[in-house]
């Protein structure tokens, strides 16, 4: 162990000689740094935004007066989902999905309103987070400072006398390694100190230290998946101009080759239907419904007979509910399970592409490494369709409930006669307090323990490419020869 610490201890010696070891490692701090805080700044800027426009849009639809409940439907609501924290880290999918959608009556809005506005707000630094920081830049980081672990001793005649003083091949590599380890772990530092304060100033109940810490582990496991396999190069070749540029390619095409082919990959084994298709399917499918807009619509007739039958009367006026209402209340039900059904397949076709895509996380660590990421961020495909999902489930609740207010508390006479007659309009209106049957909405991330669960395939990834990395490396240790 003594022979470890000391072969370590002197790697650290050389690399603080080193101007450019120094000038890498203070450039990729200050741009982690740079991106944290403007990532921060626009997070911090979103959130209370999209907070402030929810009260707003609560507000306004609270605020409303007395007036007919099927307007109400159609005035609708916003909603808005607020960043989670660590999202400060990992932005995902965020910038590029919609953070709000409008709900009414008769429709499954898309969501809107991405982040069209990050370039003009970063600037240069529109495409980075500090996320994306650690995934690309921290492995040339790695590489810069190991890639003469190794074949720097061979080039100083050096290694031959440390083995011939009795120095073992794995001691040798294993005091390498620790120094290379020991950096890994101070360029994790800014990681789980943002992530820390992220989760610690959260005001998100759903959120715990423990993702943070899920998070600066993936990164870490990243990071010594690279660790390993710049060691192992300075091993196997003999000269440092060839190492850093083995190195250097393999960066090339794990990080910018590779996921680019994944992409196209995935997009052609999943494909999906393109939206103009998915709409004249679903509105092929909306037309066979009828409209519940007219009660008199024959899709209604077999409805209408059943309620004179129940209640055993001859004329709808006669019946104890407004006949208008309950059509609307059961045109709505079977035009959502309609809407659901299109809306699942889509999401279904968007959850089996990005499958197909994390599935190269076995041929390039970055993509792994990226789901995981997003995944503990929960900035991931999966939140942003429970996002659509809970959104859609507010919408329907409140526009079913608007539409019994419609069928109890309207009489049928009225409702036929509201556009002619003053009298019965004004009949019509009902207390703006139904209104109040709204629930508040406020999106909250998954508990982290689920997360991590979530993410066991990027995990067992990350394992895997670690424990061949590192197993390559113990065998190389014991025939490392000058």
């Amino acid at each position: 162990m003594r022979q470890v610490l000391i072969v370590a201890s002197a790697e650290w010696c050389c690399w603080l000689r080193s101007r450019l070891a120094m000038v890498g490692a203070l450039l990729m701090v200050g741009l982690l740094l740079a991106t944290t805080a403007l990532t921060a700044v626009r997070m911090h800027g979103e959130a209370a935004e999209r907070a402030h426009h929810q009260a707003e849009a609560e507000a306004a639809f609270l605020a409303q007066p007395d007036r007919h409940p099927h307007r109400m439907v159609h005035y609708g609501h916003y909603v808005f989902r607020t960043p989670a924290p660590l999202a400060l880290f990992d932005p995902g999918l965020d910038p590029v999905t919609g953070q709000s959608i409008f709900l009414e009556g008769h429709r499954q809005n898309t969501a809107m309103f991405a982040s069209s506005g990050t370039s003009a707000d970063l600037g240069g630094f529109s495409w980075l987070s500090p996320a994306m920081v650690y995934q690309l830049f921290g492995p040339l980081l790695v590489i810069l400072l190991g890639h003469g672990l190794i074949t720097r001793e061979r080039e100083t005649a050096t290694l031959a006398t440390l083995l011939a003083q009795g120095t073992p091949g794995r001691a040798l590599l294993a005091g390498k390694a620790l120094a290379l380890l020991s950096f890994v772990v101070l360029l994790l530092m800014p990681l789980a100190l943002s992530a820390g304060l992220a989760v610690q100033f959260s005001k998100h109940p759903a959120e715990h230290p423990l993702a943070a810490w899920a998070l600066v582990g993936a990164y870490g496991l990243y990071l010594v998946i690279w660790s390993a396999l710049t060691l192992l190069a300075s091993v196997l070749l003999t000269r440092r101009a060839a190492v850093l540029a083995t190195l250097v390619t393999l960066w090339i095409g794990l990080t910018l080759v590779l996921p680019a082919v994944a992409v196209s990959s995935a997009a052609q084994s999943a494909p999906m239907a393109g939206k103009l298709e998915r709409d004249l399917a679903m509105f092929a499918d909306l037309r066979k419904l009828g409209d519940s807009h007219n009660a008199n619509d024959p899709a209604f007739a077999e409805l209408r007979a059943g309620l004179l039958a129940k209640h055993g009367v001859q004329r709808v006026e006669e019946l104890p509910v407004n006949l208008r209402g309950v059509v609307a209340q059961v045109g709505e039900q079977k035009l959502t399970q309609t809407l659901n059904t299109h809306a699942g397949a889509q999401r279904a076709a968007e959850t089996r592409q990005a499958a197909a895509l994390a599935s190269f996380g076995w041929f390039t660590p970055l993509l792994a490494v990226a789901d995981a990421s997003r995944v503990l961020a929960a900035t991931d495909l999966t939140h942003h369709h429970r996002f659509l999902q809970d959104a859609e489930t507010l919408r329907y609740d409140f526009v079913q409930g608007l539409n019994q207010v419609h069928a109890e508390k309207l009489a049928y006479a009225d409702d036929v006669r509201r556009s002619s007659d003053p009298q019965a309009e004004r009949r019509t209106r009902v207390d703006s307090a139904h209104w109040q049957l709204l629930d508040r909405f406020r999106f909250e991330p998954d508990p982290a323990g689920k997360r991590i669960a979530q993410a066991r395939p990027q995990w067992l990834m990350l394992g895997v490419w670690c424990a061949v990395l590192v197993g390559a490396v113990f065998w190389a240790g014991g025939r490392l020869k000058p």
